[in-house]
């Protein structure tokens, strides 16, 4: 909302003629590199270096004759000193049209205060933005948490260590390009809109192409695509993209967040949890510079080695349910009522998704410290490959840490037959009510039958994985504009 103080400036501004929202201005400095080089000035010593840099007023303290300010750029703030005598007294009297949030270039030499504050001597100025809205007070930042989502560029104003986060978010990405690119792994693009949406189990968004005239979705996984490539003859190959689920919003969930995926062809499941451990521990030290993370007051030690839990061992060890007996969905769910277990038992619920429920409310919360959880039935994964000692599991890694699922790995189901078998499962599910069961996708059946070589696929939320490593309270706070339900005017 405009205010009517900085309004009634920028008019006079213009009736200085003066352009407060000139293209250009040069600068060749920044407040952190004027810091450090001067740091060894001694008190009340001046320089006649000369710097030219650009920033946000955010404090403005008028002393007669002198001024100083305090200017924020990308690198921090540091202290401006005016005065009249310096810059003259007509340009002196335009420092009464500046305000707290007004961008502004200056040109200057560089002095330590008597106070041991380095600061810039200036000794011309320009207007580059008049700010029209009202900042939050600079001793109160911005504190409420919906309206800091809602108008991120605020929050990031006030708020300096959400600035730095997303820094550090930015550092945390290109460390895990860069390790993926030292092992020989090309970064593709794949299609983001899809007519058949697959590679998860989620409620997909629907929209229409108007030029086909036919509905379409926005993807929901980044890997039936991905797969194609490795059978077009890419050996490795990743995406950071976008995916899209129309399904519930939570500290861990959003609809729309970043995915890594990766595909490695000769790859199996047990060569994915050693590769998975070591591009961990490389981009966490690379990133944080430790292998400890704090997270909700305890620690997290990724530098250990993390341990194999199988899955329907943990199930009946916390639960005493034995998946292997209770081999059928009505089995499943009646030994999950005679043990009181609380759960959704909706009946047009398939035995892996009730199965995947019973995990999710008593065995992950539970899991803490960096693990692997293993051998996953074939129910809950229709796009691995069956596990070559017992066909009912499959060669399925999840890389659990803090409560949380980071990591979905397998060894890729490669039998267009048996995913073909398994398609038309799930297309059952479906059909029943299951909303987020899959759909056949007769071209990646296709794929399969010209040959998908023996591949291990991993993807992971990095959104969720940075909240944690962050030690945030939800997934939002590591992303810059996180959907929000409408402002009611």
């Amino acid at each position: 909302m405009i205010n009517k103080t900085k309004k009634e400036k920028l008019d006079r501004i213009y009736e200085k003629g003066i352009d407060p929202y000139p293209s250009v201005f040069k600068v060749d400095s920044d407040s952190s590199k004027i810091k450090t080089k001067f740091k060894d000035l001694e008190k009340g010593e001046h320089t006649k270096n000369k710097v030219s840099i650009a920033g946000r007023i955010m404090q403005n303290r008028p002393m007669g004759r002198a001024c100083f300010m305090n200017l924020l750029d990308k690198e921090g703030k540091i202290q401006l000193y005016f005065r009249q005598d310096d810059i003259g007294k007509e340009e002196y009297k335009k420092l009464k049209l500046l305000d707290i949030g007004d961008i502004i270039g200056v040109k200057g030499t560089i002095f330590n205060t008597k106070t041991g504050e380095i600061t810039i001597h200036v000794d011309s100025f320009q207007i580059l933005t008049k700010s029209l809205a009202q900042l939050p007070e600079k001793w109160h930042g911005l504190k409420d948490q919906e309206l800091r989502y809602r108008k991120r560029y605020i929050d990031l104003i006030s708020n300096r260590d959400v600035f730095n986060l997303f820094i550090k978010k930015t550092e945390f990405i290109k460390n895990i390009r860069k390790f993926l690119d030292q092992n020989n792994f090309i970064e593709v693009e794949t299609p983001v809109l899809e007519q058949v949406p697959g590679g998860a189990d989620a409620k997909p968004f629907i929209t229409h192409h108007n030029t086909l005239d036919i509905d379409i979705y926005l993807r929901i996984s980044l890997e039936l695509h991905l797969k194609r490539l490795i059978v077009g003859g890419y050996d490795r190959v990743f995406e950071i993209g976008k995916v899209f689920r129309n399904e519930g919003m939570s500290t861990q969930h959003l609809q729309e967040f970043t995915l890594l995926e990766f595909y490695a062809a000769y790859m199996d499941y047990n060569d994915l949890m050693d590769f998975t451990e070591e591009f961990f521990k490389t981009i966490i030290k690379q990133t944080f510079g430790t292998l400890k993370i704090k997270f909700q007051n305890k620690e997290i030690d990724f530098g250990k080695k993390w341990p194999k839990i199988d899955y329907t061992k943990i199930i009946k060890e916390k639960t005493g349910i034995d998946l292997n007996k209770e081999d059928t969905k009505e089995k499943l769910i009646k030994a999950i009522k005679e043990k009181h277990l609380k759960l959704d038992m909706d009946e047009n619920l398939g035995r892996g998704r009730i199965m995947d429920q019973l995990y999710k409310e008593y065995i992950r919360p539970h899991l803490f410290q960096p693990c692997f959880l293993i051998n996953h039935p074939i129910d809950i994964s229709p796009l691995a490959k069956k596990h070559k000692d017992n066909p009912k599991l499959t060669q399925r890694l999840q890389m659990v840490v803090a409560g949380a699922e980071i990591v979905n790995a397998f060894s890729e189901l490669n039998d267009p037959i048996d995913q073909r078998e398994r398609f038309e499962e799930q297309m059952k599910l479906r059909e029943a009510g299951d909303e987020e069961a899959q759909m056949i996708d007769e071209d990646f059946i296709e794929a399969l039958e010209i040959g998908l070589p023996p591949t291990g696929g991993f993807g992971m939320g990095i959104d969720r994985f940075f909240a944690i490593l962050t030690d945030q309270d939800t997934v939002r706070d590591v992303v810059l504009f996180p959907m929000m339900k409408p402002e009611e005017n």
